[in-house]
């Protein structure tokens, strides 16, 4: 049997993207769509380059439990001795911004103070303990912004919990956080292939950001054409990032916690400080921005995956 590149997910619009740049490079591949299915740990997985690209917010698309079966699944082909590019670490990072934020801090990086709480009265104990106004609420698992709200008093958060609206996270936990605030109503997504750094992206969030430009603005999970805009208007430009010091902890970052794709989202407050709060594993990227600067992020990655095949290919030498 031809081994192959086997990409694990959970959404079609967003794989469409990667299968057509192996399409270009002939790279055979077989999409493992991950919504329901079953393992069976008595049988060995095909020969191949395994890619997870699971996302935090599949719940969102009804496929409330496809992180849990694609956990399985690559628990499985871990077992068997698979590659697996993005395993199953990774995936826990994707599905838990508290493990995102001690992992981030352990490489000394930056991430905003935040309080995790189960339950709505503990959720009003997060934000007392946490002491700073203003300050947000989101999902610990999340995506697209989910669960992002901006207070500016404990009295208007009681509030909000009173109120018949309000959505928990689906893993139950929500975070308490320090609100961090670009002077410049932007963000930058650092973006990684392999381990290797191919580009930043300069965000701007002035337009339907305004609650929280940070998180509000997932491009991971929002892949934003720009359309019609002139180019010197674009709400996603590549640009020289100039943090090679930061650039390097995300690469240490990454090689600690066995990740191979991701990208990496900070912001930087009014006096300069940066902070770090998003790893994405799943990563789209903008395709505006990305025929600006003739630089290609699902062709890298299709590059990738051929070269892990290939190395699978080569004969073993006796």
């Amino acid at each position: 049997m031809t081994k192959k590149v086997y990409i694990i997910h959970e959404n079609d619009d967003w794989t469409v993207h990667l299968t057509k740049r192996l399409d270009e490079l002939n790279i055979p591949y077989e999409s493992w769509h991950l919504d329901e299915g079953i393992v069976n740990l008595n049988e060995a997985p095909p020969e191949g380059i395994f890619y997870n690209r699971m996302s935090a917010s599949s719940h969102t698309r009804n496929h409330r439990f496809a992180p849990e079966l694609a956990t399985a699944v690559i628990d499985w082909l871990e077992f068997y001795g698979r590659k697996v590019l993005n395993g199953s670490n990774a995936l826990r990072l994707e599905v838990s911004k508290v493990k995102q934020y001690t992992q981030l801090e352990k490489y000394g990086i930056r991430v905003p103070k935040t309080v995790a709480a189960v339950g709505k009265e503990q959720i009003m104990e997060a934000a007392k303990a946490l002491n700073k106004v203003p300050f947000i609420t989101k999902h610990n698992r999340a995506g697209k912004g989910l669960g992002v709200q901006l207070f500016f008093s404990l009295e208007a958060l009681q509030e909000h919990l009173d109120k018949p609206t309000f959505e928990d996270s689906v893993d139950g936990i929500t975070l308490v956080q320090e609100y961090v605030q670009s002077p410049d109503s932007s963000i930058t997504r650092v973006e990684f292939v392999g381990g290797e750094y191919i580009y930043s992206v300069r965000v701007d969030t002035s337009e339907g950001f305004e609650l929280c430009p940070a998180d509000a603005c997932q491009i991971g999970d929002l892949y934003c054409p720009v359309g019609e805009e002139p180019k010197d208007l674009l709400k996603f430009r590549i640009y020289d990032n100039p943090r090679t010091e930061l650039i390097g902890k995300y690469k240490q970052f990454l090689k600690g916690n066995d990740i191979d794709v991701a990208g990496i989202e900070f912001i930087v407050d009014a006096e300069g400080t940066v902070y770090t709060y998003d790893v994405n594993t799943n990563t789209n990227y903008n395709s505006d921005a990305e025929e600006l600067e003739q630089k290609f992020g699902m062709l890298e990655l299709a590059k990738l995956l051929g070269r892990e095949l290939e190395k699978l290919n080569e004969p073993v030498e006796k």
